[in-house]
C-alpha cells in the first residue's frame, strides 16, 4: 500500500510538462558553468604568497637557548626593550645554525628589526660589566654596534606591503 502511494505521488509530480523543462534547463546551466570553470586559466586559482616580512637569521653559534626576533615601528624602546615596545616578537628554539621568522599582517611603512640569541632564557641581551654583549645579536639593514647599540634609523628599512626577504647575521 505504501508503494502504491509513493508511485502515485511521483507519477503525479512528473506528469507536469514544466518539470522536465526546468530540470533540463538547470542541467544545461550546470553543464556550462562547469565547462567555464574548467576553461579558466589555472593560474587564476593558484595560491600566491601572502604579504610578509621573512627574516632568516644566520651564524647561530650554538643550540643553547632561543632566538628572539622583534620588529619595531618606531625608535621607542629600540633595540633593548623589545618585549615592551616591539610591535611583534617571535621566539623559536634553535635547531642548527639558521632560524627563520615570518611576520605577516605588517602594514607598509618604516620598520627596524632586532634579534638576540637568548642563551639563558631571560628575555634580554646579557652584557658584561663594560656593557659589551655576552650573547649573539643582529639588526636589520646591516646596522652595527659601535660604542653603543645602533639607532632605529641605522637599522630602518622600508616595507612596501609585499613579500620582503632579508637575512640578518648574528654577531657574538
Amino acid at each position: 500500500m505504501l508503494n502504491n502511494l509513493l508511485f502515485k505521488f511521483f507519477s503525479q509530480n512528473t506528469s507536469h510538462s514544466e518539470s522536465p523543462r526546468i530540470s533540463r534547463k538547470f542541467s544545461q546551466l550546470l553543464f556550462w558553468l562547469a565547462l567555464s570553470l574548467v576553461c579558466l586559466p589555472s593560474n587564476g586559482f593558484a595560491q600566491t604568497e601572502c604579504p610578509s616580512v621573512n627574516v632568516k637569521i644566520q651564524n647561530i653559534s650554538n643550540n643553547t637557548g632561543v632566538i628572539a626576533c622583534a620588529i619595531f615601528e618606531s625608535e621607542e624602546g629600540f633595540p633593548g626593550k623589545f618585549l615592551k615596545y616591539a610591535s611583534k616578537v617571535m621566539i623559536t628554539q634553535i635547531s642548527g645554525t639558521d632560524a627563520s621568522f615570518e611576520f605577516s599582517d605588517v602594514l607598509p611603512g618604516k620598520y627596524a628589526i632586532a634579534v638576540i640569541h637568548d642563551e639563558n632564557y631571560n628575555g634580554e641581551l646579557d652584557k658584561n660589566f663594560f656593557g659589551v654583549p655576552k650573547e649573539g645579536y643582529g639588526f636589520s639593514s646591516g646596522a652595527e654596534v659601535t660604542l653603543s647599540a645602533p639607532s632605529f634609523s641605522d637599522a630602518e628599512f622600508l616595507y612596501d606591503g609585499g613579500v620582503l626577504q632579508m637575512s640578518i647575521d648574528l654577531s657574538y
